[in-house]
């Protein structure tokens, strides 16, 4: 039996890779216990095909079985890198506990939605510790996610291009500078 590309039968291959995706995001609150915050979000990011770089270090790291081992606490991650990763809501939780995250790259991250932004803005060691942000070709992100990140108050850094589900670029705009007066934002919206 030959199946068209445009004709495939309930359960189909983006059905598979969803549900995948989806167990890939699964926290695993003893695994946090057991090896720390930046630890599990380590091995989550990279289990979900993005890419971290540790505090001291310059090199990203992108192999799941390349991280670093050594005392609990000894590598803290500095930046993200989810640039075409499925990283989703379900895996945000790994977040909590991330002292010294500065920068978070979101770069056609299809899972990425209002709902990951906002969460990720209540976050508390976030809100100080995140100074530079890249969101960029994420469909799913509207002015309500955007706004959300008005909570991260060391915010230094927002750039943002590709986002068609932001109708109303001149007032999110407007609310992220009165919330955050010595946020920089570069824009690159239709």
């Amino acid at each position: 039996m030959v199946l068209s590309a445009r004709k495939q039968p309930p359960g189909g291959s983006r059905e598979f890779w969803g549900w995948l995706n989806a167990v890939f995001n699964k926290v695993d609150y003893e695994r946090i216990k057991a090896v720390g915050p930046d630890r599990a979000a380590a091995e989550w990011l990279l289990r979900c095909g993005a890419k971290v770089r540790f505090r001291g270090f310059d090199r990203w790291q992108h192999d799941y079985n390349g991280l670093p081992t050594g005392p609990l606490g000894r590598y803290r991650i500095e930046a993200i890198d989810a640039t075409e990763s499925c990283i989703m809501y379900r895996g945000f939780d790994h977040l909590e506990g991330l002292e010294h995250l500065e920068e978070i790259r979101l770069n056609k991250c299809i899972y990425i939605e209002d709902a990951c932004l906002e969460r990720l803005s209540q976050i508390k060691t976030l809100q100080d510790s995140v100074k530079n942000m890249t969101v960029v070709s994420c469909g799913n992100v509207t002015d309500i996610g955007l706004i959300a990140l008005h909570q991260l108050r060391n915010l230094e850094l927002l750039f943002l291009s590709d986002l068609p589900g932001v109708k109303d670029k001149d007032q999110t705009v407007d609310r992220l500078q009165t919330a955050l007066p010595r946020l920089a934002i570069e824009l690159d919206l239709a």
